[in-house]
């Protein structure tokens, strides 16, 4: 049995397709947030025959958090390879999250969990929101981050979320180490 690939087995072709086809598919999660929400952008380099580079700001909702919002600002490329969406994108993203009504948790997570994830390359570059619990001081931790397939990036930035009434009627706060496992 002659084979197109000598000393590849087809296990090994089987494994290398699978992996190929796990690159191409987004990076999601079932419990990650939905897209988020476009707030604005602004032109931050001109470019003559292409599109400019921008920072965007962007809202989402804690899919698992009911009262807890986050904003973050990513760079965008611009050029000809940020239109065609092939340009990979700078790990400079920062973070802002906060309550916006009464907390309420809807299911038990694990500490770090994604809130979200979105694509800042082709195939190698995410971008993560992830959430834990101080709960010795009752408050939400969201860091965002990058990573790459061969190298991450150390660049980071985290917000903190205190769990507080929100109004008279909202007498009754719930302790986020109730709903963490560590």
């Amino acid at each position: 049995m002659s084979s197109r690939f000598p000393g590849l087995s087809g296990i090994r072709l089987k494994g290398l397709a699978l992996f190929l086809l796990a690159l191409a598919l987004p990076a999601t999660s079932a419990s990650a947030a939905d897209e988020p929400d476009l707030i604005f952008r602004r032109s931050t380099v001109f470019k003559w025959m292409s599109p400019n580079d921008k920072l965007a700001t962007y809202g989402l909702d804690d899919p698992e958090v009911e009262g807890v919002a986050c904003h973050f600002t990513v760079p965008e490329k611009g050029g000809f390879k940020g239109w065609l969406g092939l340009a990979e994108e700078v790990s400079d993203i920062s973070l802002a999250c906060r309550q916006v009504g009464p907390i309420k948790f809807k299911n038990k997570m694990e500490q770090g969990d994604d809130m979200f994830r979105q694509r800042r390359s082709l195939f190698f570059k995410k971008m993560q929101i992830v959430r834990g619990c101080d709960a010795k001081r009752n408050v939400l931790v969201y860091m965002v981050y990058s990573d790459k397939l061969i190298e991450g990036s150390p660049k980071n930035s985290t917000s903190t979320v205190p769990i507080m009434p929100w109004g008279p009627a909202d007498a009754n706060v719930q302790k986020c180490g109730e709903f963490f496992t560590q």
